[in-house]
């Protein structure tokens, strides 16, 4: 049997509900019933997990096989009280599909939505075709429980005021915001500097903002009087980041 080493803190701050939106949107509970793993493409996203946790557990390395192969990051945290404490705001084994809802304090809400976008959120900006000086970008949470989405959109509604659409794509879910809705997902999500998160994502989504701003202030002429640096944001900004 296991001793219950409860290297894991279980109290509720802005760093444990940012892993718990990790482990909601991109983690695994292993089924040894005290395991959890969280993996990823980007080393930062792993360094945050084991600072919002309190934890020093090794950082190791993968690849991914398939059409592409990949290297990723991952850690693992292995502690029952953790596991269990898991289990009881609804996350579990096999929780991909199964996931229906988490039970997060409103308090850290913005805190377990930010994980939630590290995880498994995307940000992309674009131009609209139908207006040439139109600039456009949506930021998108995806899973395959269609009950955790529905969910998810409900809480932000309620929350921030946001409405958002749900769109099926390969194999999940994705509840979509644009323009206004977006903007204000990023300053619930991002309301303090002192916080953890991705900087690859953050650094997409203020770049797009700031930007956005500077036609708002300055007017479509813009795009017409710095041509060089306008062509070259119009084609970072058809990159997606996922």
């Amino acid at each position: 049997m296991f001793k219950e080493q409860r290297k894991v803190k279980i109290k509720w701050s802005s760093n444990f509900a940012y892993a718990i939106g990790l482990i909601a949107s991109d983690g695994y509970l292993e089924p040894s019933g005290r395991h959890v793993m969280l993996k990823s493409i980007d080393r930062e996203l792993i360094t945050n997990f084991r600072t919002a946790l309190g934890i020093k557990n090794k950082i190791s390395k993968g690849v991914r096989g398939g059409e592409k192969i990949r290297k990723y990051f991952y850690t693992r945290a292995g502690d029952i009280n953790f596991y269990r404490f898991l289990n009881k705001i609804g996350l579990t084994r096999a929780k991909s599909k199964a996931i229906k809802a988490v039970g997060v304090p409103r308090a850290y809400f913005a805190d377990f939505l930010r994980g939630i976008f590290d995880g498994d959120g995307t940000f992309y900006s674009f131009w609209d075709r139908r207006w040439p000086n139109s600039f456009a970008f949506q930021v998108s949470f995806a899973s395959a429980s269609y009950e955790f989405i529905s969910w998810l959109q409900g809480k932000l509604a309620k929350f921030y005021r946001v409405k958002g659409f749900i769109r099926k794509g390969d194999g999940v879910f994705n509840l979509r915001y644009v323009k206004g809705d977006s903007e204000k997902i990023f300053k619930a999500m991002y309301y303090a500097d002192n916080i953890l998160f991705l900087s690859r994502k953050y650094n997409k989504m203020r770049d797009a903002f700031s930007f956005n701003a500077s036609l708002r202030c300055r007017g479509s002429s813009v795009v017409e009087r710095c041509p060089k640096f306008f062509g070259a944001f119009r084609r970072e900004a058809n990159r997606k980041t996922g």
